[in-house]
């Protein structure tokens, strides 16, 4: 018997909720998190917008479930705005030079990839797949080493732990994150097998 907790959510056209405006703010947070780490070079306001950004991430999905305001924008705009603020923390990393270069390839190196699979599932009038759980986690453990990777770098007498902290939730993460990678390149491929992409003709 299935109950309606283990149902597949409703998605509405509804475009404000509280999960997309959520959403909204944590993108209006990317220019501003570069402003404050490569301009301003204010890392504790930096810092704090990191963990703000990661409460949010945790946050709108939950409250999307609990109030029931799962919405066909919010599935788009919510995993955009993850990858938006990795590739800004990535990038304002590498510039800083606070990660090395080769975590930076292989993080932007995965999502790449699997925009490039995006085509499969266009090209046979699919919606894209569905998020993963374990890719959330992934980039939830991301977003919660950046922070401590950042707070490492800071001179206050909890550096050295923050720094071994952000660099064990690193590792976690970025194993995570390929490995989550591979599951998406898997469903690709399965659907690219299993359905076959119209011919022109039949456009």
């Amino acid at each position: 018997m299935t109950t309606e907790r283990n149902a597949e959510p409703v998605y509405s056209d509804r475009i404000l909720t509280v999960p997309n405006v959520l959403s909204a703010i944590r993108l209006i947070g990317v220019p501003v998190f570069l402003w404050l780490l490569l301009v301003q070079k204010a890392d504790g306001w930096a810092f704090a917008l990191l963990i703000a950004s990661a409460f949010t991430d945790f946050l709108d999905g939950k409250l999307a479930r609990l109030l029931n305001q799962s919405s066909k924008l919010g599935a788009i705009l919510d995993p955009l705005v993850d990858r938006l603020f990795l590739l800004a923390t990535l990038v304002g990393f590498l510039i800083r030079g606070i990660l090395p270069w080769w975590v930076v390839i292989v993080l932007v190196a995965r999502d790449g990839i699997l925009t490039l699979t995006l085509g499969i599932y266009k090209r046979r009038g699919l919606p894209p797949p569905e998020v993963i759980y374990l890719g959330k986690a992934a980039t939830f453990a991301l977003m919660s080493a950046f922070p401590w990777t950042l707070a490492g770098q800071m001179d206050w007498p909890a550096a050295g732990f923050s720094k071994a902290f952000g660099g064990a939730f690193l590792i976690w993460g970025t194993a995570t994150y390929v490995w989550t990678g591979i599951l998406y390149v898997g469903k690709a491929v399965a659907v690219a097998r299993a359905i076959p992409a119209p011919s022109r003709q039949d456009r």
